[in-house]
């Protein structure tokens, strides 16, 4: 028999920043953004660190209602901590045993995933996760990237050829670039520079806030 998918997303992911500790975390749920995903990355081995990012996060998002808080990676902490969500990449998905899987879905945690070509997408799908993220939609600077941009046109035939699931576009996108990445019908826009190099993040979030709402409200 089947598995069911993971739970479904409480409400539209929208303007949804990817931040590397608990106090961007708080700021942001205290200037109105609702979807956030932890990505603590420390450089160097600390436990308890980790720990503590996870869990204030946590903590944070529960007092906030409407809250979409996603731990990036850690899966076993997030479940420890009673995390909304967690976000997992090709490989960490594909290094969980079946009994692993099973654990994550049975929790009622809900599951993102990361994508860059067809072929893992269609994984991604078969673990109908709660939602799929697609990138890099544009070149990106932060991290090193063995994938071409996916491009705003194969962006929108990808987003309806998973639909229902909701896709999340990811990958270089800046706040001048947003409302042409909404326009292509996805659930959600990660971001990473846009709010956290911003020289004001608080503006750079409102923005961003407007811009996706802008986008639904004229597709």
């Amino acid at each position: 028999m089947a598995q069911p998918g993971f739970q479904a997303l409480i409400g539209a992911l929208g303007f949804y920043p990817v931040v590397p500790d608990a106090d961007w975390v708080k700021r942001l749920l205290c200037w109105g953004v609702r979807s956030i995903q932890l990505r603590h990355k420390p450089l160097m081995h600390d436990d308890e660190a980790l720990v503590r990012q996870v869990r204030e996060s946590v903590a944070a998002a529960r007092d906030v209602a409407g809250a979409q808080v996603f731990i990036n990676d850690h899966w076993e902490l997030a479940l420890a901590e009673g995390a909304y969500g967690v976000h997992l990449g090709q490989e960490d998905w594909a290094a969980l045993s079946d009994a692993q899987r099973q654990r994550l879905w049975a929790s009622g945690i809900r599951l993102g995933l990361s994508t860059h070509t067809p072929h893992e997408w269609a994984i991604a799908q078969a673990a109908k996760p709660s939602y799929i993220a697609i990138g890099p939609v544009y070149p990106t600077t932060l991290k090193v990237m063995p994938y071409d941009p996916v491009g705003l046109e194969q962006l929108k035939a990808w987003t309806l050829q998973v639909s229902p699931c909701p896709v999340v576009a990811i990958g270089g996108i800046s706040l001048e670039r947003l409302p042409d990445v909404v326009a292509c019908g996805v659930n959600g826009v990660a971001v990473v520079s846009a709010v956290t190099q911003a020289s004001d993040p608080q503006a750079a979030a409102t923005a961003g806030l407007q811009s996706f709402t802008f986008g639904i409200q004229n597709p």
